[in-house]
C-alpha cells in the first residue's frame, strides 16, 4: 500500500499515514490498511503497542477536500462506513495505541487521534474541528470523544466555531497527554511506547476495556466489571512476577508467561 506504511520495530507496530502531498488526508486504501493492520496487531503476540503518525509536515487533514462536493449522499455514507470500521478497530484493539501528532490534525484526522489511547504532540501541532467550515458535522467519533472528554458546552464550542487549538491548549483541555519540542517528538513517543511494550499486557487490555465501557455503565456495574477483571488478572504470571519483583526490590519482567500473562503450562 502506498497510502499507508506498516513498519515493525521490535514489539511496536508503526502505522504511517503516507499521503504527504494531501497532508495525509484519508483515502479508502489508507483506512482499509489501518483496519487490516489493527486486525493483525490484535491477534499477533509479536505486537504489543501500535503508534500512528503522519508522513511529511502533518498528522492528517482528515477528509480529502479535493474529493468533497461531488460525492452523493450514498457515496459519502459508504466512505463514512469505512472510516467507522477503522475508528471501531482502534477503540476495540486489546492493546494500547499511541497517536504521534505533528503539524495539523484536522477534522477526522483530529478524531483519529482522539480514538487512540494516548496522544503525544509536538509543540507546533494544531488541532482543528474543521467540519463547520465545509457545512458538515463531525464524523469519525468527534461528537462522542469531545463530549466525554470536555462536556457538552466545550464540545459544541469546538464543533460550532472550528477554531484551531495549539498543542498546549489541547493538552490543558485534556485532549492531548503530552506536548514536547518538535525535535523530541520521535524520542518521547518511542520512550512511552517502550514502557507500554514492557508493561503487563493482560492488565493493559483490561484497563482499556474498563475505561471504554465506563461511560455506559452504572457504578454498581462498573464495580462488578472491575471485580471480575481483578479475579482474572490475579491468576496471571505477570501479577505474580510484579509482586515478587516488589518484594525483591527489582524491576519486574512481564511477559514471561506468554503474550497474555498466563502460564503456558
Amino acid at each position: 500500500m502506498k497510502d499507508l506504511l506498516v513498519e515493525q520495530n521490535g514489539p511496536i507496530m508503526h502505522l504511517v499515514l503516507n499521503r504527504p502531498e494531501r497532508l495525509n488526508a484519508f483515502s479508502q486504501e489508507m483506512l482499509d490498511g489501518i483496519t487490516d493492520a489493527l486486525a493483525v496487531a490484535a491477534v499477533d503476540p509479536a505486537f504489543r503497542v501500535v503508534i500512528i503518525r503522519g508522513a511529511g509536515r502533518a498528522f492528517s487533514a482528515g477528509g480529502d477536500v479535493h474529493q468533497m462536493g461531488a460525492a452523493s449522499g450514498a457515496e459519502v455514507a459508504q466512505h463514512i462506513s469505512i472510516l467507522n470500521r477503522t475508528i471501531t478497530a482502534l477503540a476495540s484493539l486489546p492493546k494500547p495505541v499511541v497517536a504521534q501528532v505533528h503539524g495539523v490534525a484536522a477534522g477526522a484526522g483530529f478524531n483519529l487521534a482522539l480514538a487512540c489511547d494516548l496522544v503525544i504532540a509536538s509543540d507546533d501541532a494544531r488541532f482543528i474541528m474543521s467540519f463547520v467550515h465545509v457545512g458538515l458535522v463531525s464524523d469519525g467519533g468527534g461528537s462522542y470523544w469531545l463530549s466525554r472528554i470536555l462536556g457538552p458546552h466545550r464540545a459544541k464550542e469546538l464543533l460550532f466555531l472550528g477554531e484551531p487549538l495549539p498543542a498546549s491548549q489541547a493538552q490543558a483541555m485534556g485532549l492531548v497527554n503530552r506536548v514536547v519540542r518538535a525535535p523530541e517528538l520521535d524520542h518521547e513517543t518511542a520512550r512511552v511506547a517502550d514502557r507500554l511494550a514492557s508493561a503487563p499486557a493482560a492488565a493493559l487490555k483490561q484497563m482499556k476495556r474498563l475505561v471504554n465501557r465506563s461511560a455506559a455503565l452504572s457504578l454498581a456495574e462498573m464495580l462488578e466489571e472491575e471485580r471480575a477483571a481483578q479475579a482474572l488478572l490475579a491468576e496471571t504470571t505477570d501479577h505474580r512476577e510484579g509482586v515478587q519483583a516488589f518484594l525483591e526490590k527489582r524491576q519486574p519482567e512481564f511477559g514471561r508467561g506468554g503474550p497474555h500473562g498466563f502460564s503456558s503450562q
